[in-house]
């Protein structure tokens, strides 16, 4: 048997079977181990700790270990693999969990849709996937319209760049990538209609070499604000920071990395969210299998502005803010066209924050250099 300090749930049921199955013989079972109304695990791609994606989502675990009756079970470092299968199957059948948040993007599908029916008394809820009628009813899905921050990042931009350039360091082409991607150069555009945006894509949530050399070449190129949407943006902040570039932060608060240099950031709130659902679980209800919010509803919250933003920025961020703090507000709108000149929005058409098109985003508009492909 592993020992505590080398202990791994991805190994557990493989040891559990090498051993005849000690967990199916009861000594394991959810009945067993739960110690409180609810155990709740958490389960992330990269460490808690990156400034960035999973530590968004630890500060939300943290909340709900505030909470009374609910015990809390997490692990980093989780590959979007078959691992994630072993360690979501190690956290029911070793600790008892009732509610799972596996948290990254490529946990969904396939693992969270397989995983599922097999335990239809526990909850999955998955950050990012999309949800629809005849998936698994113990399965949801649920994210914000963190597109609406990084348009506030990009009105800042707009205002504090010189080049007229601004700078994109981004993952993969997923839609959720590509809405933070046009809303940054849309919200850029909407102080100075010149304004362009180099996107650069590293192919992967987290590699540090990809992500400074993708910073470098954006500040070669004369970017001089960028922002990014990587798991951790510590690398693309200190990296631009140093070259003397402006930045706007991601996912969670940056700005203790470059204070002088960060302007804001588009953050997640998920401490506001997650003890809502575990709420929901305790007092005996069901969670919905597919929830929205954005500013307004607390999913998503703005960094402060920082000392370098001008008046002028900060009264257009804040009237922005204002307007969509309201709801329905429209980010993608006509006349628009996608950056290989098709038309993307009609004159007079506009597709609001929560118009669920947009989670099958497939374009880059008109403004962003770069590629999908």
């Amino acid at each position: 048997m592993p020992t505590k300090s080398s202990f791994s749930r991805r190994n557990f049921l493989a040891t559990t079977a090498a051993f005849g199955g000690v967990a199916a013989a009861g000594a394991l079972t959810p009945s067993r181990a739960r110690a409180a109304n609810l155990t709740v695990g958490f389960i992330y791609v990269g460490p808690k700790d990156d400034f960035g994606y999973n530590q968004a989502h630890a500060e939300g675990a943290a909340a709900v270990k505030e909470m009374a009756g609910v015990t809390v079970v997490e692990e980093e470092n989780v590959p979007e693999t078959n691992d994630v299968q072993n360690t979501m199957e190690s956290m029911i059948n070793f600790d008892g969990a009732g509610l799972l948040f596996p948290t990254s993007f490529g946990y969904f599908d396939p693992h969270v849709l397989e995983v599922a029916p097999k335990y239809p008394d526990v909850r999955f809820q998955h950050a990012a996937g999309l949800w629809t009628e005849g998936m698994p009813v113990n399965v949801g899905s649920y994210f914000g319209y963190i597109g609406m921050g990084q348009y506030l990042n990009g009105i800042v931009a707009g205002h504090m760049s010189k080049s007229k350039k601004i700078g994109f360091v981004a993952a993969k082409p997923i839609p959720q990538v590509m809405l933070n991607i046009n809303s940054f150069l849309l919200g850029a555009r909407a102080v100075d209609p010149e304004i362009t945006c180099q996107v650069i894509f590293t192919g992967e949530w987290s590699l540090a070499v990809k992500e400074a050399e993708a910073t470098n070449a954006l500040c070669d190129q004369g970017c001089d604000v960028i922002t990014c949407h990587v798991d951790g943006p510590k690398v693309v902040m200190e990296t631009a920071a140093g070259r003397g570039a402006y930045i706007c932060g991601y996912h969670a608060n940056q700005s203790p990395l470059a204070p002088e240099m960060y302007l804001t950031g588009a953050e997640w709130n998920w401490a506001g969210v997650y003890p809502k659902m575990v709420q929901t679980m305790l007092d005996g209800g069901t969670i919905d299998n597919f929830i929205r919010g954005g500013l307004a509803d607390g999913f998503v919250k703005m960094s402060p502005l920082g000392p370098a933003v001008t008046d002028a920025a900060r009264a257009q961020f804040e009237a922005t803010r204002d307007e969509i703090m309201k709801g329905g507000f429209s980010v993608i709108k006509g006349p628009l066209k996608d950056n290989a000149g098709n038309v993307i929005a009609a004159e007079g058409e506009a597709f609001v924050e929560s118009d669920i098109a947009l989670e099958s985003m497939d374009y880059l508009v008109e403004g962003v250099i770069g590629s999908t492909s």
